[in-house]
């Protein structure tokens, strides 16, 4: 048996404030049929005709904005596999626009693709084929008509450690491409600049080209460059074939200066200074990234801005975006990224995403902001997220992303936030501790963010997954802050999580030795304190209808220590040894509830300090001790082991005591299930067990009755008190109890049809 512990942890407001609209109706729906493929769709046999997979339904058809939502949500929860994406055949999809994002495909998934006639398509991250090979999947309508291309961070590369790009000019109305972050080389730029007559942006950023002067095939018709981190042969000639580049209407000369190039090359750092010393250069151009580039000055970029009707200027990484022109937010309204402001920081997350150096300044720069912020600020959440899943493996923006993730969403602010939002958050953090589970400060900044009331009590996560982290980490790290954080967050998710789960955690040796060594550490210091009262809360709710978890408290020497831990409070404040005797008393409890356990409790020591206890002014403290009691006995006496006290003088104590309760004001303990019970109600020979168990089951229906009615029915525990109540040998408080249970349910369940009718 277990509370239901609600720590306040935070500070908890009416959380009915949401700064988010809900999710559409539309998005559930999606989201739903993501979850439940195998429920919705049938798996056809390899030999069959039809694709691998197909919609029951015969009659369900998906238009294109619905088909292309459907396609990004599977890539999103990673489940876009080469059977997946066969559902998405012509005859029940349409896709004009495909998005696909780090997936594993082959050839035989990519082929569905080929019945469709799409107009951009976005392959990025894919390594398990080539590019070549997306594009011989495509049908003959797509390779004519085919207008954007984005294949960045995918590969040219085939078996053989051949660059193959000649499939690319199959692509003869293609206006927009995109071969960024890939092996795309030299001969390859020659080739597009050639033989793509549509070609109007082109985005070759950290490739292979070290020679740039193939462009100038295309001078006449491209309107947007993109060369981040190229670093030419000869850097003298970039200029010079740039200031060719008539129509150009965005240019991307910014590199990383902390990143080598895929040729690793030293050379080829071109300064921007022959550029900006023209002013009447690129007469149409309106967007300049000069990023991480050195060698300009204020009158430059002045000069320059003031000959050209720029709408945005890359600065990140430089001192420029700290120039008037640029920072000032009244004077300009000039889209600029860089680390000056707010609005400069966020336009860097937004752009330069898949940069990690530029991301990691712009959130160690965003960090001090947000420690500061009193509003809640998704539309900054929406810009740490991807930026820090997309550089899992990064410590650097690891350890920014999750100082600014707990600053969003603490406290007051955190209150404001809506749940869907916090649960991206916390996923995030999730996989920030198993990337990096030797690093204590990262650690600690996950920590602080999952101990959060709100978070942990409305928020909607994987909390195995949390638990299991978070006690990894409680062994990792031996440090008082971190040592609080972790038995207070898996205190409340042991509560939350399934009984296999918490048998998966708990029967851990290493977890219950470092918990047990926690209790004993301020056992012998005699430092009663909220670690401690977590870390009991903490195995209470671990060993709750857990026996695995139960029999390794017992083998690492648990009931000692808790013995000792109850001698040690005996002679604190009534408040605080209230507390801790719960607490110990309410695990022990569980171990009672295991058969082949008790005889570890069949103690002289023990039994006649329960006995003690049992008869406490707190009835916190003399219901579980009681519980405990009634277990033991309801054995029989065959099985009672202890001499003093007698088996029959501890009955009629436990009758005695049970009869004098009041019921308390508020919810005293929550169980998951009356299982437990149900061997208590038979014990006919022994009716203050009996006794003991219906009171138990009342105190909860009363209080909770939402709840607890209908589990007594669905578990036949109203059938049993039924028996009880016909037995004429059962006793009448044991009766009266009974009867009394079985209104109060009767009650319940009519005024919750009563609310059904009143919804319809």
């Amino acid at each position: 048996m277990t509370k239901d512990i609600r720590i306040c942890l935070g500070f908890r407001k009416n959380s009915s404030k949401m700064y988010d609209t809900p999710v559409s109706l539309q998005g559930c729906c999606v989201d739903f049929i993501c979850e439940n493929l195998e429920a919705l769709c049938d798996v056809n046999p390899v030999d069959s005709p039809l694709p691998k997979m197909t919609f029951k339904d015969p009659d369900v058809y998906f238009h294109g904005d619905l088909s292309e939502q459907l396609l990004t949500k599977l890539c999103d929860k990673g489940k876009l596999t080469d059977d997946t994406l066969s559902l998405f055949n012509p005859n029940t999809t349409s896709l004009k626009r495909v998005s696909i994002q780090n997936s594993q495909l082959t050839t035989r998934g990519l082929r569905t693709l080929r019945a469709h006639r799409i107009s951009d398509l976005e392959i990025k991250g894919l390594r398990t084929v080539t590019v070549n090979d997306v594009i011989g999947c495509l049908g003959e309508w797509t390779l004519s008509h085919l207008k954007s291309l984005n294949v960045t961070h995918s590969t040219f590369m085939n078996s053989t450690n051949f660059i193959v790009v000649i499939s690319l000019t199959k692509l003869q109305n293609l206006q927009s491409l995109n071969v960024s972050h890939t092996e795309f080389n030299n001969h390859g730029l020659e080739i597009i600049a050639t033989d793509l007559p549509c070609l109007e942006n082109l985005d070759i950023s950290n490739t292979r080209v070290t020679d740039i002067s193939s462009v100038r095939k295309c001078k006449d018709r491209l309107k947007s460059l993109s060369i981040y981190n190229i670093r030419p042969l000869n850097e003298d000639e970039v200029i010079p074939i740039l200031f060719e580049m008539k129509h150009l209407v965005h240019l991307d000369i910014s590199e990383d200066p902390s990143v080598q190039p895929l040729l690793n090359l030293q050379n080829g750092r071109f300064k921007i200074k022959a550029l900006l010393a023209v002013p009447s250069c690129l007469p149409c151009l309106t967007s300049l990234d000069i990023s991480g580039k050195e060698g300009a000055n204020e009158t430059m970029i002045r000069d320059f801005m003031t000959t050209h009707t720029m709408r945005f200027v890359g600065a990140a990484l430089t001192p420029y975006c700290e120039y008037e022109m640029l920072a000032d937010e009244i004077k300009t309204d000039i889209v600029v990224t860089g680390e000056a402001n707010e609005k400069q920081i966020l336009e860097a997350l937004r752009r330069y995403v898949l940069r990690a150096v530029y991301v990691q300044k712009s959130l160690y720069t965003l960090f001090r902001l947000t420690q500061v912020m009193v509003e809640p600020r998704e539309d900054i959440i929406r810009l740490v997220l991807p930026a820090m899943n997309g550089h899992p493996k990064q410590l650097g923006v690891q350890m920014a992303a999750t100082a600014c993730l707990y600053n969003l969403s603490k406290g007051d602010v955190g209150m404001k936030v809506h749940p869907a939002c916090l649960k991206h958050v916390v996923n995030s953090t999730l996989s920030a501790m198993e990337n990096f589970p030797n690093h204590q400060q990262l650690q600690k900044n996950a920590l602080l963010t999952l101990c959060s009331d709100r978070i942990l009590q409305d928020v909607t996560f994987d909390r195995y997954r949390c638990a299991r982290l978070v006690m990894e980490c409680l062994c990792q790290f031996d440090e008082t802050s971190m040592n609080r954080m972790s038995v207070a967050i898996c205190s409340i998710l042991a509560a939350k999580i399934s009984t296999e789960q918490t048998s998966m955690l708990g029967a851990k040796a290493r977890y219950m030795k470092k918990m047990l060594e926690l209790v004993k550490q301020k056992v012998e210091n005699k430092v009663i304190d909220i670690t401690l009262k977590f870390t009991l809360s903490a195995l209470w709710n671990l060993t709750d209808e857990s026996p695995p978890t139960c029999h390794v408290f017992l083998k690492e020497g648990g009931l000692d220590l808790f013995m000792e831990t109850l001698q040690v409070v005996s002679e604190m404040e009534p408040d605080t040894r209230t507390q801790v005797e719960t607490k110990i008393l309410g695990l022990l409890n569980n171990i009672a509830e295991v058969k082949n356990l008790r005889e570890a409790l069949m103690r002289d020591d023990f039994m006649m300090l329960g006995r003690r206890l049992m008869h406490a002014d707190q009835i916190d403290v003399g219901y579980f001790a009681a519980g405990i009691i009634a277990h033991l006995a309801s054995d029989g006496p065959q099985s009672w082991l202890v001499g003093t006290p007698e088996r029959e003088e501890l009955l009629n104590e436990l009758g005695e005591v049970v009869l004098k309760w009041e019921q308390p004001s508020g919810e005293m303990v929550a169980y998951r299930s009356f299982k437990p019970f149900f061997p208590l109600l038979r014990c006919k020979t022994a009716p203050t067990v009996q006794l003991w168990a219906v009171w138990a089951i009342q105190h909860v229906c009363t209080k909770n009755g939402n709840r607890y009615c209908p589990m007594l029915e669905e578990e036949g525990g109203a059938h049993i008190l039924r028996q009880m109540i016909d037995n004429p040998e059962s006793h009448e408080h044991v009766v009266q109890i009974s009867k009394d249970i079985l209104i109060l349910s009767r009650e319940n369940k009519a005024q919750a049809q009563k609310k059904r009718e009143k919804k319809r």
